[in-house]
């Protein structure tokens, strides 16, 4: 990776991010920030096993998790620049099982208590998780996902559903709310992915291949580690306390060899099933930051990557979870966008857009400071930790334009 020299002095970050492993709160981190597409620092910390203690490589394999959800929404709106459809179609003119769905009532009590859905998911909806779908696990006690978890859709484990299946099985289900009035957090990437297949004839590996992996130059890019890329992948890790994230101490979560990524699945998720590596992956965020574009290559217009930074939820709804808390961000189509800057953040994180793996793999694009950045571990759950929030600001401290 080449790496563009400069006068910043990231020592004060590349020593925090170091203090995440020493306390063993993490077992690996990488980081990286460009200005414009240029890279302009990388840094890796740790190891690629605790056990083991082999430093972290610099051509590490990680499991993406929900950073596959960029590359799917990038891959839908490639059909969307050939005409293939418009966001404003139905989604159920290309899935018809999505034609006749049901809606919670406010008081259920159960997931039977269901009215007819008014609107119809639109395709804008289904890209900005508006559409009323869910996961099986961001609120476990609730009606909806324990009506998920019931039919199988835990895409966090390994299950023998292709798209097709697991699209039929989300369409039986009640939405949380009618399309495009709320926003909750859910497997509509995968139903994305799926719509990918119905629109090129392709399955979606194929396509991810073919029209986004192998044009940008991202060989270790793929729904599985074959055996002679093992010796690259990251063991995960899990918290010894999860309700702590700076309490040192973890335990094994996923292993390279013996775990579900040994092989091709038969679910491809569009929402979080993706391994990378930072060199490949950076070149999808080249990509981004560069208009659609990157070394002659390019994957979608300009106006389009305007359009996926635009906000698509109703009037006054925000991105919302139970266990973070994301004030001033709305949603796009695939990415979060940073309407109003936290108190801690400059000026210019304004109309930042981003998003992250639950495992640690989050990056975010800042045009007003004109930098990226991108950082990466393999703790379940490390999504939004604190290393993160802390690499953020000091890239924005040493890179960004305050």
């Amino acid at each position: 990776m080449q790496i563009k020299a400069t006068s910043l002095d990231f020592t004060p970050m590349h020593e925090r991010m170091g203090f995440y492993v020493e306390q063993n709160i993490l077992s690996c981190c990488a980081t990286l920030v460009m200005q414009g597409q240029d890279v302009i620092d990388y840094k890796t910390f740790g190891y690629m096993d605790l056990e083991t203690k082999a430093p972290l490589r610099s051509d590490a394999i990680y499991r993406m998790y929900s950073s596959t959800k960029l590359v799917t929404s990038v891959a839908l709106m490639m059909l969307y620049d050939e005409g293939l459809f418009a966001l404003d179609d139905p989604l159920a003119k290309y899935l018809p099982q999505f034609a006749d769905l049901s809606i919670l009532k406010p008081d259920a009590q159960t997931d039977k208590d269901v009215v007819p859905a008014k609107q119809l998911i639109l395709i804008r909806h289904i890209m900005s998780h508006s559409a009323g779908l869910s996961y099986g696990f961001i609120e476990p006690d609730s009606i909806i996902d324990r009506a998920y978890v019931r039919a199988g859709l835990q895409v966090l484990t390994d299950f023998s559903l292709d798209l097709e299946e697991f699209c039929d099985r989300v369409a039986r289900l009640p939405l949380a709310y009618e399309p495009g009035t709320n926003w909750r957090y859910s497997v509509a990437t995968d139903v994305c992915a799926r719509l990918v297949e119905v629109l090129s004839g392709q399955t979606f590996d194929e396509f991810l291949q073919q029209r986004i992996f192998a044009p940008l130059g991202m060989p270790d890019t793929g729904f599985w580690v074959p055996p002679e890329k093992t010796g690259r992948f990251i063991t995960q890790y899990a918290p010894l306390d999860f309700l702590d994230p700076m309490k040192p101490g973890l335990v094994k979560a996923d292993d390279p060899i013996h775990g579900q990524y040994n092989q091709r699945p038969a679910f491809l998720s569009g929402g979080g099933g993706l391994v990378s590596t930072v060199a490949d992956y950076v070149k999808f965020l080249q990509m981004i930051v560069g208009g659609g574009e990157r070394q002659g290559v390019r994957l979608l217009r300009a106006s389009t990557l305007e359009e996926m930074r635009k906000n698509q939820l109703a009037p006054g709804v925000r991105v919302a979870f139970r266990m973070w808390t994301m004030p001033g961000t709305t949603f796009g189509l695939g990415f979060a966008l940073k309407q109003i800057p936290q108190a801690s953040e400059p000026a210019s994180a304004q109309d930042e857009y981003h998003w992250g793996g639950m495992a640690g793999t989050h990056s975010w694009m800042a045009p007003n400071a004109g930098i990226t950045g991108f950082c990466l571990t393999q703790r379940m759950p490390g999504f939004w930790h604190p290393f993160s929030h802390e690499f953020k600001a000091h890239a924005y401290a040493i890179a960004g334009q305050q």
